[in-house]
């Protein structure tokens, strides 16, 4: 097998490619991966936007544990050029049908595809508390599953942006004996019954008040800051981005979207198939809770079912012929 194959980027895109997949992270590479070795014509639009970039390593992967995610990438467009996939370092702003999909990029490129596979994820956006973006995924992170390990025993906090939050302060409360939950823009009245006793039997504790920065030490975190001056020593600070579905491509063709407590995001089959007919999704494109290893088996589920509507298209095609 060839080795250290370098992705055929941004060459003349002519013609009409079998599958376009809008997205490079796990779930398009993934996805491109298989339908490479499908024998399709692929093309992979990548805008280079990854969720996991402010992390130095991710999580849980099997066999991958630990690695950098940057690396993780790189091997995948590495993987899918020896099949032939072609990557373009570019962002699909808009798309439109009439028999196949035309897609636009932002650099003046119009693509045609039979199928799209939409894997454009999500944004975090982040609490508007000064130092937390800068820290993000350092000590400022959001998923004990993907860092708990890591930061394991230290000084947990959690900053409370809604009723919801509660949640993750028990579940972090898992990866810490030392945990404080300041409520932030949440009233204790807000506190169910339920609440405020599981998270004694957790033994968090619950600061009331505003937080209104953090204390950085030699480049780490050492402290939350409250609104009133009082400061509270703390290493590791958990929050809850809000997430922002990157839906506009899924809007313009009118798929059916469902609202969620995350966000609005495509109505799917198991294999990712969206109402429109011909678009596939996966990935955070289709839900907030897809971790990497999740977002790579969608973009597999996905890119297998394309494979065989393509050929039962086709075949379909040839007998009406």
């Amino acid at each position: 097998m060839t080795q250290n194959v370098t992705p055929t980027e941004n060459k003349a895109l002519t013609g009409t490619y079998d599958v376009v997949v809008v997205g490079g992270g796990a779930a398009g590479l993934s996805a491109a991966l298989v339908l490479g070795r499908a024998r399709l014509r692929t093309l992979v639009v990548d805008a280079g936007e990854p969720r996991n970039a402010p992390s130095d390593h991710m999580q849980g992967y099997l066999t991958r544990d630990g690695m950098a995610p940057a690396e993780f990438l790189a091997l995948g467009r590495e993987e899918i050029a020896r099949y032939g996939v072609e990557l373009v370092r570019d962002r699909a702003v808009d798309v439109s049908r009439a028999g196949d999909f035309t897609v636009r990029l932002a650099g003046g490129d119009t693509v045609r595809a039979r199928r799209l596979i939409v894997t454009t994820g999500l944004r975090d956006e982040l609490p508007a508390v000064p130092g937390i973006a800068e820290r993000f995924g350092r000590d400022v992170l959001h998923c004990p599953f993907c860092h708990g390990w890591e930061v394991r025993d230290e000084r947990f906090g959690v900053l409370a942006t809604s009723p919801l939050s509660v949640h993750q302060a028990l579940m972090v409360s898992g990866w810490s004996d030392d945990v404080t939950l300041f409520l932030h823009t949440v009233a204790e009245r807000e506190l169910t019954d339920d609440d405020l006793r599981r998270l004694a039997a957790a033994g968090v504790k619950v600061v009331p008040g505003e937080v209104a920065g953090l204390r950085v030490e030699g480049d780490r975190l050492t402290g939350v800051r409250l609104a009133d001056g009082t400061a509270h020593d703390r290493s590791v600070l958990f929050v809850a981005p809000k997430a922002v579905p990157q839906t506009g491509l899924m809007e313009r063709l009118g798929a059916e979207l469902q609202e969620t407590p995350f966000g609005a995001y495509p109505v799917v089959d198991p294999t990712g198939r969206t109402s429109v007919p011909g678009v596939w999704t996966a990935g955070n494109a289709m839900g907030f809770a897809e971790q990497v290893v999740h977002a790579a088996s969608g973009g597999y589920r996905a890119a297998a079912a394309v494979v065989g509507d393509l050929i039962m298209s086709d075949l379909d095609a040839a007998i009406a012929g």
